[in-house]
């Protein structure tokens, strides 16, 4: 087995390794749980396999019925998306409530402090 990589797949490979350090960096400063940390190392490895043995989308593509693996690689970066940003939407929505509450009870002690 030959280890020749295209420029493409040495590039995506640099973007892999500095989004990897991103996440350990954001593990020790304790901006991110270990769960979402083995979430997204799990991710950024898993890309990795796929840019070194790009036959490997090939192989899950025929297995699953789909034609080619750039299409599982899309498809499932899709859902992933989707998925995403209705988590954010729904973080963003307990935010909003949250600070929704938080104005009001600042708003009744102010109100209790001038009388």
């Amino acid at each position: 087995m030959s280890l020749y990589l295209l420029p493409v797949q040495i590039l995506l490979l640099i973007f892999l390794v500095f989004a990897v350090s991103r996440v350990v960096l954001r593990l020790k400063e304790g901006g991110l749980t270990f769960g979402a940390f083995l979430f997204w190392l799990g991710i950024w490895l898993l890309g990795g396999f796929a840019v070194i043995k790009p036959s490997f989308t090939t192989y899950i593509a025929e297995k699953i019925g789909i034609q080619r693996g750039t299409d599982v690689i899309i498809y499932l970066s899709l859902a992933l998306l989707f998925y995403l940003v209705f988590r954010t939407n729904i973080f963003i929505e307990n935010l909003r409530e949250e600070i929704t509450k938080i104005v009001r009870e600042i708003s009744l002690i102010d109100k209790k402090n001038k009388k």
